[in-house]
């Protein structure tokens, strides 16, 4: 469940749409400034979880769309499904968990009953949700705002009477679930702390952010920080005037999506919240202890912006980048083809600015790192280029 032998020193848990993922930042700067700072200072010892509401097929369609990092847990269908790594591998145990006083067949059968529920697929604001969103512990409809507060309570009580315990989230000012009681973002992330304290890995600090009624009960969770991005939804605000407006752990940010989640990193004096990205002359930017993420992020970055002509033609700069590397650095290509890095560096002087006025990015992700010698370091990492709407990736070693 962790990557390391000992507790987390930061468990990030995030909702993605609207949160982590800006949907109307058509460059995804807030996302790469995120992926930027995570990958150079807290990758090596800190975890990632993504939770959302989406269903495991429509969150690989975000992956496909947006320049999103590999999580380490992810948690979907509204906390009803909680897999790990890259593989995505289900926690039969939670789902084991989720089958008390739930059917899905009664759900369904009750929930048919109501119009405003109707499984009709013409209507735009009242009918289900894609098929990809029923999941084994969720059934989802899109439901009109002005109607949702009577359906909800009629479907607690209905549900209630067939022996059923049932939660009923609304969000977005659209989306209705339905789940088991013991369901939703909120307890999955409980359990999830339950079983790193027995584990004796519970993280030191735990921030979770959000913009949606749906996020509302990872809020609710003791000891956890939380920040609501600035765009955060009028049901999420509501939520937490009523609940926790007292609450320091709570904040409201000034940011919007990923880059309120640094803020807030920041704000709770978490860690560093200085994204690389944000940094405009990289060769002064440095750790007070030696980190080979961080370097490469760096690097990376300056590979980056010599593309885009955004810094000097200059040997100083060629110079900036072999002084990050090592001069007996080598590249190892997927390919398993490999070249002397500082080689690499010397042919970039060919596609200085090729890449000028294009949305042309690079990121990082699964940077990691292992000391095979008291001065030499082998990192392998996934490098991911986005020009426009293509998105291509490399796996590579150092």
């Amino acid at each position: 469940m962790a990557r390391f032998a000992g507790p987390a020193r930061l468990m990030i848990v995030s909702d993605l749409d609207h949160t982590m993922v800006d949907h109307h930042d058509p460059e995804n700067l807030s996302l790469l400034r995120f992926n930027a700072l995570w990958e150079s200072n807290y990758r090596q010892d800190s975890l990632l979880v993504f939770s959302t509401g989406r269903s495991p097929t429509l969150y690989k369609e975000l992956r496909k769309e947006k320049p999103l990092l590999t999580p380490d847990i992810t948690i979907l269908s509204v906390g009803t499904e909680i897999t790990y790594g890259e593989r995505m591998v289900s926690d039969s145990g939670w789902e084991k968990f989720l089958d008390e006083k739930w059917n899905r067949d009664i759900v369904v059968e009750e929930s048919s009953k109501f119009p405003e529920l109707s499984f009709q697929l013409l209507e735009l604001l009242t009918l289900v949700q894609s098929e990809t969103e029923q999941r084994p512990h969720k059934v989802s409809f899109y439901v009109q705002k002005e109607k949702a507060e009577v359906l909800m309570k009629s479907l607690k009580e209905t549900l209630t009477n067939r022996g059923l315990d049932v939660k009923i989230i609304y969000s977005g000012g659209i989306d209705l679930d339905i789940l088991p009681q013991g369901g939703g973002k909120g307890q999955a992330l409980a359990y999830l702390l339950k079983k790193f304290k027995e584990d004796g890995k519970l993280p030191l600090n735990t921030l979770a952010c959000g913009d949606s009624g749906n996020d509302a009960e990872l809020f609710s969770i003791p000891e956890v920080h939380g920040v609501m991005v600035s765009n955060a939804q009028e049901e999420l605000l509501k939520w937490h005037a009523e609940n926790a407006k007292d609450n320091p752990k709570i904040i409201h940010a000034s940011e919007r999506c990923a880059s309120g989640i640094i803020e807030a990193i920041g704000h709770f004096g978490l860690g560093p919240n200085i994204s690389p990205r944000d940094v405009e002359d990289l060769s002064t930017f440095k750790l007070d202890n030696f980190n080979p993420g961080h370097e490469l992020v760096l690097f990376y970055l300056l590979y980056e912006r010599w593309h885009r002509e955004e810094v000097e033609q200059s040997a100083t700069t060629i110079e900036i980048m072999k002084k990050i590397t090592s001069h007996n650095g080598v590249l190892i290509h997927p390919s398993g083809v490999e070249r002397p890095l500082h080689e690499c560096i010397d042919a970039f002087s060919a596609c200085y600015g090729d890449k000028k006025g294009k949305q042309f990015r690079v990121w990082l992700d699964r940077v990691s790192s292992t000391q095979i010698h008291p001065d030499a370091w082998l990192v392998k990492f996934d490098k991911w280029e986005m020009s426009g709407l293509l998105l291509l990736a490399l796996c590579n070693k150092l």
